[in-house]
């Protein structure tokens, strides 16, 4: 009898070391929010924070709004993970005014927040960002535009194909960058729409899809049949743009065509001449770092720091393109499909 109530103790042991062992181990939740779901650029995002997560040993839960735009869609994600006692997340913000109420509820629970490619408005609203320089970006491809053009760049006609009507920061940095880069007076430095350029042909939007991109372009070319040059916010855009002005017979390299972002697709649409010279920045980079930076807060306390002289992290910017410029930095092809999206 004695030896029966020594193995019940016994098993009884076990099982609460059991116990004990799996709450000690759980792995901590943290979070990764885009913008959409299909995006190429937001697709490498999410790989990038997944084998992180896996490495580090954390649970990942990963989010994404119905369309570019979609606040309402990331707001509930963002309770989702304060709901699940998270550690922090990760989040391309759709609006990046809308979002600030909802991460300020997050940082409140004590959730680390950091937001990818997309700063807030303001930008200190979040833990930390990490992000390209997108008007550097902008600028790189604006600067190539006008040296390609040489003379003829004080006569260009330019079309804007840009991201939403509620102008969120990767938007109007990107395309204020590009217009500093073409010797363009940018006026209100965080906004687009109110500079009296006569080269400007105008500004529509694209959503950052492809489909969005050809609508666009199309509308521009009623207005200004005679654009040489097509500016785009990413490259989606750049495709269906493409495709416009193929319907329209110029796709004989009489309108330059520049964008950002950097994918692999994008850089064989430079290798194949659609596109002119893309920015390209690094979301798998950006995604896995931020990964490292939460489970490092969960541990320590110890919040990430943005890079010397900037507000937030720079995670890079490369100009690409088969056809350099002088003065003006970039790589070929070869070597962008060897980095794209790293």
């Amino acid at each position: 009898m004695a030896k029966l109530n020594i193995l019940k103790v016994a098993v009884a042991g076990l099982a609460l070391y059991g116990a004990m062992a799996s709450v000690s181990y759980a792995a901590d939740i943290v979070g990764l929010i885009t913008k959409t779901e299909g995006n190429p650029f937001f697709v490498k995002m999410r790989e990038g924070a997944q084998a992180k997560a896996k490495e580090l040993g954390l649970e990942l839960q990963t989010f994404a709004g119905k369309f570019d735009g979609d606040n309402d869609s990331q707001v509930a994600a963002i309770e989702n993970l304060i709901s699940a006692g998270a550690k922090g997340f990760a989040i391309v913000p759709s609006d990046s005014s809308a979002i600030v109420p909802t991460i300020k509820k997050a940082r409140d629970a004590g959730l680390l927040v950091i937001v990818l490619d997309t700063p807030l408005d303001p930008i200190d609203a979040a833990d930390a960002t990490f992000a390209t320089d997108n008007f550097k970006a902008g600028e790189l491809i604006g600067q190539w535009a006008k040296g390609t053009l040489g003379d003829k760049a004080s006569s260009a006609k330019i079309a804007f194909l840009d991201l939403a009507t509620n102008q969120p920061t990767v938007d109007y940095l990107r395309d204020q960058g590009f217009m500093q880069g073409f010797g363009i007076d940018i006026k209100d430095p965080k906004k687009y729409g109110d500079e009296d350029d006569a080269r400007i042909c105008g500004h529509e939007m694209t959503g950052g899809a492809e489909d969005g991109g050809r609508t666009a372009m199309e509308t521009l070319l009623q207005k200004c049949p005679d654009v040489n040059v097509m500016y785009t916010i990413n490259e989606p855009a750049a495709a269906g743009g493409y495709q416009a002005l193929k319907a329209a017979g110029k796709d004989d390299g009489s309108v330059l065509v520049v964008s950002i972002d950097g994918g692999c697709p994008g850089v064989k649409n430079v290798e194949a001449g659609v596109i002119g010279a893309t920015s390209q920045q690094y979301p798998l980079k950006m995604a896995a770092m931020a990964m490292e930076a939460i489970e490092k807060f969960a541990k320590t306390g110890e919040k990430p720091q943005p890079t010397p002289g900037k507000e937030f992290f720079d995670t890079g910017a490369t100009l690409i393109t088969d056809k350099p410029v002088s003065g003006v930095e970039s790589i070929d092809t070869k070597k962008g499909l060897e980095l794209c999206w790293g």
